[in-house]
């Protein structure tokens, strides 16, 4: 495919070496501002990284390189005639913009530029919001998704220049950069001219750009970390004749584990020409295959000349296990921050620094990259954490369970690699059933929920989020300065269909039943054993977790097996019955696989078995049993083997949270919600206005402003400053009015000092005024309209460094704030998380009507929230939202105060161009 722009708006197409401007750029006529926040890492459609950036005139030579490396085909199409050379003046005129009317951004592969995207104002046209657009895409690039990045991008720009609509001219000869536009899910209109097509389409964000754009991202980091995990070829980068060193035990586990492809070890100038009877190399250049992974133990001072080989060579993904980064502190930190820069700048990908490795147990791929000595067999688990530590325990662990694995990332510092991109991978990948994360942090917040919503509506997602013993120093201090109540991450991870637990012991119980037996379809539980104690035990568990028990079947100590399975075969062909907990802890030595038998005979021999969950406490025996597994290739455990818990409480807690995830996946797929009465628009632009003075809180009026555009209107009220002022608003707002302050610390009070209600008259006003104004000291009160009777409740959206903004809802006043009676879910919400919200709290009961009182308007209250959710995820300029207090009634919902506040876009938001995190 070739990306092709239009004859006339060659005005902006180049890039340079450097990766920073640090000083203004100059146009010819006066300095503007380079917009740094424009250059980003993106991913093409093959899972390599590109570097984008805006132009500059030190790009005069790159843009000129570039221009000659392009085919005569390519240069036809792009300027619509033979251009063999850009004259001086045009190169000139390319390389100099303003930065509004005209951008032209580059996208780089190391020194060079691969291609370049522009877009030019048609002001001069008559048409001020419309711009002409342009890339070009060197032939060697072409077919890897860079038109689609650019125009991302440009847009992107655009939009934050107040254009809304692009326009192009295309050769009637080259339909794909037609479809380059209609596939990016812009609404196109076209008209033909003769040998041109005329195109023309709203830039504005709409849900068919947003999943487009999503379905790329998803698409382009799936492949990066496939790249990651399904090499052709290995070179083990520093790799030792020392067993004792970190290379030869990375070279000993890949050899051990069997991988199908080559293995090359690189040890540098004057080392042993071989390893491992493995003929090495001094350079990966020097390998006369291709290399699709390294795996990097050299030190931070080498890796210069590591990635200036890799990119030469066409390596795709490192893995560097090397320490001396981001955990020794800040010094740490800039030299990982520069790697990073440096491994994307070659257009490769990073898991790491300080990372465990990666492990694949795919046999056609058989791939352990790690350090670790002990590894679990195949299975169907895919396994994310940080800490290479903490990597070894864990992938011990599981072996000793018999739990299989999949795959198995730790990406260490997570300077590049994130748990996001690998989420991604197992989404799309069929031999992951359950996902396992441990997250000591999130790198993006909100994409990470926006996918776990994605992923957990097919395969259960299970995480810890903790970490703190494990985490480097510098994530300590972040995690100090960033903490989020547990109680707020469980709901925001539940909101997503996450299952959280606290420790990894939990993690493997939950895993197991997960991996291996069916999803409940109901909470009702048989339970069988052999101790009438035990199984108590596991009833009481099994209800305090939120499961049913409908039966309790005692065996007696010395049962036959016969009666083992037929107590189980009645079990599982009962109706009433959704899963079993079966205890078997014989008091004397008896032939335990003649029960193993029993038991799984009675599961296999059930066709009911394929779709009721079966865990038990077999001898305390902690995993997959031998004698209870279905055995697959090597004899691992395949689907249908029988986990076993050392206690029966684990076991019952296992299941309800199995039940948890079923009840969480029966619910019907979020529809999109129409609010009617939403201009975000206007409000986008009027809040952008506001943001021409800085981040700051709003007025009470800009505020009022702002949420009406979205329908959210504050209850009439009027600023006033004067006595006169305050009896004529109220006769204009007609009686009863209130009199109030304004200011934070008078609203909410148990003594309501800071308003006075039920004003009927104007003395009453006048008097509540001067009260006021003596007692708050402030100089403009509000007078404001009485709202019908009800409970006051509040909704918050705060932006938290966990999950960034977070919507909160509870009862007003602070004694509810002082209990912390709120309930969290981040934005943005559906309906049924608006429902949650508005249930959870303890005090909600109060909503449902109380001493003959009606109860609340809840449809209202959770219209309101949608209409909040809505705001924030549009305008991320909003980073802080307070309704309080809302008068909830049988008659709706009446907001009295609002206060926003508003701030430069967060770097962790979830919107615009696809481009990876820094």
């Amino acid at each position: 495919m070739t990306d092709q722009p239009t004859p006339d708006a060659a005005a902006a197409d180049a890039a340079a070496p450097e990766a920073v401007v640090t000083e203004p750029v100059s146009t010819g006529s006066a300095a503007v501002d380079y917009p740094r926040h424009w250059a980003a890492d993106a991913l093409a459609s093959d899972g390599g990284v590109v570097h984008l950036r805006p132009i500059t005139p030190a790009d005069a030579d790159a843009l000129v390189r570039f221009h000659e490396g392009l085919s005569e085909r390519t240069r036809y199409l792009r300027y619509f005639g033979p251009t063999p050379k850009l004259p001086p003046r045009e190169v000139v005129r390319m390389t100099t913009v303003d930065y509004r009317d005209r951008v032209a951004l580059l996208a780089w592969l190391g020194d060079e530029v691969i291609a370049m995207g522009l877009y030019e104002g048609l002001a001069q046209s008559g048409k001020p919001h419309s711009a002409e657009v342009a890339f070009v895409v060197a032939d060697g690039h072409q077919g890897r998704g860079l038109g689609p990045v650019l125009l991302e991008h440009l847009a992107g720009a655009a939009a934050e220049n107040g254009f809304t609509k692009f326009e192009a001219e295309v050769l009637s000869e080259n339909p794909n950069m037609v479809a380059v536009f209609r596939d990016a899910g812009y609404q196109i209109s076209r008209a033909f001219d003769g040998s041109t097509v005329h195109v023309e389409f709203e830039i504005d964000p709409t849900d068919a750009l947003t999943s487009v754009r999503n379905a790329r991202e998803r698409a382009s980091e799936a492949r990066s970390i496939a790249n990651l995990l399904r090499p052709q070829s290995v070179a083990v980068i520093g790799a030792s004749t020392d067993p004792k060193k970190v290379g030869h035990v990375l070279l000993a586990n890949l050899i051990a584990a069997g991988f199908t492809g080559p293995v090359y070890p690189v040890n540098g100038p004057g080392q042993a020409r071989s390893v491992r009877a493995i003929r090495a190399y001094e350079r990966v250049i020097d390998i006369p295959d291709p290399v699709d992974l390294a795996v990097v133990a050299v030190p931070a001072a080498g890796m210069g000349e590591v990635l200036d080989d890799c990119m030469a060579k066409g390596v795709k993904t490192l893995v560097v296990v090397s320490a001396g980064f981001g955990e020794l502190g800040d010094d740490g930190l800039v030299a990982e921050r520069a790697l990073v820069e440096q491994v994307r700048a070659h257009g490769m990908r990073l898991v790491g620094p300080n990372a465990l490795g990666v492990v694949n147990n795919a046999p056609e791929i058989a791939l352990n990259a790690t350090l670790a000595p002990r590894i679990p067999g195949p299975g169907r688990v895919g396994f994310f954490c940080q800490s290479g530590a903490l990597g070894i325990a864990i992938l011990d662990h599981a072996a000793g369970r018999r739990l299989g694995l999949s795959t198995f990332v730790s990406a260490g510092n997570r300077a590049d690699v994130s748990g996001n991109d690998v989420l991604q991978y197992w989404d799309t990948d069929d031999a992951t059933d359950v996902v396992l994360l441990y997250l000591e942090s999130f790198g993006n917040p909100r994409k990470f929920g926006r996918i776990a919503r994605r992923v957990t509506r097919n395969k259960p997602v299970v995480a810890i989020k903790s970490g703190r013993g494990a985490m480097t120093r510098v994530g300590e201090q972040k995690e100090r300065f960033g903490a989020l109540d547990d109680r707020i991450a469980k709901m925001v991870l539940a909101q997503a269909g996450v299952l959280q637990v606290d420790t990894l012991a939990e993690l493997f119980d939950v895993a197991a039943v997960l991996a291996y037996q069916p999803l409940p379809a109901g909470p009702r539980t048989a339970i069988i054993g052999n101790s009438s104690v035990i199984a108590s035990l596991a009833a009481h568990s099994a209800r305090s977790s939120g499961l049913d028990v409908v039966s309790l079947v005692d065996l007696g100590p010395a049962t036959p097996q016969q009666e083992l399975t037929d107590a189980v075969s009645h079990a599982l062909a009962d109706p009433g019955v959704d899963s079993l907990i079966v205890v078997f802890v014989p008091p004397v030595a008896v032939d335990t696989a003649e029960y193993s038998r029993s038991l799984m005979a009675a599961a296999e021999d059930s066709p009911e078995s394929a779709t009721k969950p079966i865990v038990t406490t077999f001898l305390a025996v902690e995993g997959i049993p031998i004698g209870l597994s279905v055995p697959g290739p090597g004899g691992v455990p395949t689907r249908g083997s029988i986990p076993s818990y050392p206690e029966p409480e684990r076991a019952a807690h296992a299941l309800a949270m199995s039940w948890r995830y079923a009840q969480w996946r029966s619910r019907p797929d979020a529809a999109p919600v129409e609010l009617p009465g939403i201009a975000a628009e206007h409000a986008r632009s009027y809040v952008r206005e506001l943001m021409s003075d800085g981040g700051r809180e709003l007025t009470a009026t800009e505020t009022a402003e702002v949420l009406h555009w979205y329908g959210i209107d504050i209850v009439e009220f009027r600023e006033v400053s004067t006595l006169h002022e305050a009896s004529a608003a109220a006769r204009e707002l007609g009686f009863p009015v209130a009199v109030k302050a304004g200011a934070s610390e008078w609203i909410g009070r148990l003594d309501r000092e800071g308003a006075r209600l039920d004003l009927s008259d104007a003395t009453a006003v006048i008097t509540a005024f001067a009260e006021l104004q003596a007692l708050t000291g402030e100089s403009t009160l509000q007078v404001q309209r009485m709202a019908p009777k009800g409970p006051g409740v509040c909704i918050q959206v705060t932006e938290s460094r966990s999950f960034g903004p977070v919507v909160s809802f509870g009862l007003s006043g602070r004694l509810f704030e002082t209990l912390d009676d709120r309930s969290y879910r981040a934005v943005p919400l559906t309906v049924d998380d608006a429902r949650d919200l508005v249930a959870e709290p303890r005090s909600a009961e109060l909503l449902a009507g109380a001493a003959g009182e009606q109860p609340a308007d809840i449809d209202a209250l959770v219209d309101l929230l949608m209409r909040v959710s809505a705001l924030v995820d549009a305008i991320p300029e909003i980073r802080e939202v307070g309704l309080d207090p809302i008068l909830s009634s049988a008659d709706g919902t009446a907001v009295l105060a609002a206060r926003l506040a508003i701030g430069p876009v967060p770097t962790l938001a979830d919107t615009g161009p696809r481009r990876l995190g820094s």
